[in-house]
């Protein structure tokens, strides 16, 4: 049976008492203990935090389809931001996530003290820059204004977008934690900062936005048609996958998932689902 749970921010503490309740126990819940990493107990679902599309989405393909064939039980657990997956695996409140890239997760453990690390990728997801306003680059004018992200990474590389395409000028060697200081030539552009996961829903409220590509797809914005301008593929550092917390790689139920999810019957379904809006990027994660 499906066992879905959708997240928000504002309903953090909700979300950790019924995440405490849950089978998999806290550090506190005898649960907890009876074992991680090789030595988990491979009975038990593993339970995965994902975002709901595409992570979700490709999670319950492989639950459906793949995951009994593997000798896996499959749980998985929605959440509708990008803090509360890392901070449930760092604490045992799930085994494992799908939803972030190695930027992202560098720069979270940096700032929290968690100690979360990638198993494998499985897919990417373009950042585009997208509008209501304006049909093309060159119509979007000074005076108006930009929503991005207002996370590290995700700005960072919102930025690195509108730079590649002519929009602002960066600072020389400016890296994939760039932010709005570190423009030189804003070109008479305006930013909005805000959370990603709202960035859609301002759409209608600012001249052109940059949206992640999960976010995009939930808005029912199809990135290889309706972006103004779309990240390449080609050497993308963002590649998502799924993480644990160190020490759990080993874990058995981890490596059968790390397995399908790099298999050609997943590699189909995301080449068949998302056309081109999210691209499948098998692999080992990119090192620190």
């Amino acid at each position: 049976m499906r066992k879905n749970i959708k997240l928000t921010a504002a309903a953090a503490a909700t979300a950790a008492l019924a995440l405490g309740l849950s089978a998999c126990g806290t550090d506190s819940d005898p649960a907890a203990k009876s074992g991680s990493g090789a030595d988990a107990d491979t009975s038990k679902a593993l339970v995965v935090a994902a975002s709901p599309t595409p992570h979700a989405d490709i999670l319950n393909y492989v639950k459906k389809n793949l995951a009994d064939k593997a000798g896996l039980k499959l749980e998985v657990k929605e959440f509708t931001d990008y803090v509360l997956p890392n901070t449930a695996t760092e604490n045992g409140q799930v085994d494992a996530n799908f939803f972030q890239h190695k930027p992202y997760l560098d720069d979270f453990n940096k700032k929290n003290g968690t100690h979360i690390v990638p198993v494998v990728d499985v897919h990417l997801e373009p950042l585009g820059l997208y509008s209501k306003k304006v049909k093309d680059l060159k119509d979007l004018k000074a005076g108006q204004t930009v929503a991005v992200p207002n996370d590290t990474t995700n700005e960072g590389r919102a930025l690195h977008l509108l730079a590649d395409n002519g929009l602002i000028t960066l600072k020389d060697g400016v890296g994939t934690d760039a932010k709005l200081s570190d423009i030189t030539d804003k070109k008479g552009l305006q930013f909005k900062e805000l959370e990603a996961a709202t960035v859609p829903r301002a759409l209608n409220d600012v001249d052109a936005a940059v949206i992640n590509g999960n976010y995009a797809i939930e808005a029912d914005l199809k990135p290889g048609q309706d972006s103004l301008a779309l990240e390449k593929a080609e050497g993308n550092p963002y590649a998502n996958f799924l993480a644990v917390k160190e020490g759990n790689e080993k874990d058995a139920r981890v490596q059968k998932l790390a397995k399908l999810l790099n298999s050609d019957e997943v590699k189909k379904y995301i080449e068949d689902t998302y056309q081109g809006s999210v691209t499948p990027a098998f692999g080992a994660p990119a090192a620190s």
